[in-house]
């Protein structure tokens, strides 16, 4: 009987975990911003701002990004563009090289990681405000400015952009479809307190905040983490919006999110005294929701799995509840061969989570992934400059 007992705690600890990380936790951030509501102070605001563009190896896509990055309407005399090159090997740098003088180029002596070009480009940047943003992300030609009217507030220590995912053909599915529910919470932290996160594609920051720069770990969630420190809070601002597409390879998808769930657990790890709610109060408890027990679902799905197949003999409750996991796994399954559109969340978090235990299995031997690889993520952006 005790053993019994034991497996059904078992069980339903982890199917809390789940529920708990994809739903109970955006459930109770609405229930908090029901009775707290932070505001972001926001006002005709142009402070010095410096570009980032970090590259390596992106001679196929660095003109397009550059030329896009130039039709921003921020005052030209405000804002300056820096191309950090990651001691790329190909002609990158001479193409950056090229806008000369409206762009800058910092180049790495060695390949060191996109974290340490950044650190190039930020000792050699002037702005007040540091933005920051991949190759493969197209932007409006107001988003500089958007997301630089939030430093208005002095309580905004970094600001993130809202990622909007889409396919060949302009629509959201499966990860897209994900991102919009990461962009609804993220509104809701902001909302409730801060962020949690940054979009690593496009973000901004006050230059203090970015003085303790971590050169070997994932810069937009260390970023975020560093506001926090200092008393500052990060935003999500709905204006500021980065447009890129997926990989075409699922298998580079599937990499790509275990080499940054790999850097992610690297930062939490460096930063787990802010898990303290007696120091860091409400922002511990977003931290550990948002991040810990995301990256603990993988999990849980296999303690549910198992523990649900041996329940399943005790009575028809457990059956039924077993054979909600199998069919949920087949859909997944099923959506990795087929384009069935009811198939695709089911595959998507089934992979997801495949990729956060896999990047478990890697930190856990000592992986750190601070050399970086550039995303395989096509551009969006025509060779004008424009976005499609």
């Amino acid at each position: 009987m005790h053993a019994v007992l034991n497996v059904e705690l078992a069980f339903w600890s982890a199917v809390a975990l789940i529920v708990y990380a994809y739903a109970g936790y955006p459930c109770a951030l609405a229930l908090v911003a029901c009775v707290r509501r932070r505001t972001t102070l926001e006002r005709p605001h142009t402070p010095r701002v410096s570009f980032i563009i970090t590259a390596h190896n992106e001679e196929a896509r660095i003109a397009d990004k550059i030329a896009n990055t130039l039709l921003q309407d921020y005052p030209p005399a405000r804002w300056e563009v820096i191309v950090a090159s990651d001691c790329s090997t190909d002609d990158t740098d001479l193409i950056a090289m090229a806008f000369a003088p409206r762009v800058r180029l910092v180049r790495a002596r060695e390949r060191r990681g996109k974290e340490a070009a950044q650190r190039l480009a930020i000792d050699a940047a002037d702005g007040d405000i540091l933005v920051f943003s991949d190759v493969a992300t197209a932007l409006a030609p107001g988003a500089v400015g958007a997301i630089v009217a939030g430093f208005a507030d002095p309580a905004v220590g970094c600001v993130s952009s809202v990622d909007r995912f889409i396919d060949r053909d302009g629509r959201a599915a499966g990860e897209g479809a994900y991102v919009r529910y990461e962009m609804l919470l993220r509104s809701l932290e902001t909302r409730v307190n801060s962020l949690v996160g940054l979009s690593g594609s496009f973000f901004a920051a006050r230059r203090i905040v970015c003085q303790a720069w971590a050169s070997n770990r994932q810069s937009d969630f260390s970023t975020l983490l560093r506001a926090v420190e200092l008393g500052y809070r990060g935003v999500l601002d709905p204006k500021s919006i980065g447009y890129y597409r997926s990989i075409d390879d699922p298998g580079g998808e599937f990499g790509r999110k275990v080499r940054t769930v790999v850097r992610g657990l690297a930062v939490l790890a460096a930063n787990v005294h802010m898990l303290n709610p007696l120091r860091f109060g409400l922002f511990a408890w977003q931290l550990a929701s948002h991040k810990l027990c995301r990256w603990l679902v993988p999990f849980g799905m296999i303690v549910a799995l198992v523990t649900g197949a041996i329940l399943a003999a005790e009575s028809r409750l457990y059956q039924g509840l077993f054979a909600a996991q199998a069919v949920f796994y087949a859909a997944a399954v099923a959506g990795l061969f087929t384009p069935v559109p009811l198939f695709r969340i089911p595959a998507f978090l089934l992979t997801a989570n495949l990729a956060v235990l896999t990047a478990w299995v890697r930190f856990a031997r000592g992986e750190r992934m601070i050399t970086w690889r550039p995303s395989e993520r096509q551009s969006i952006i025509q060779s004008q400059g424009t976005i499609r």
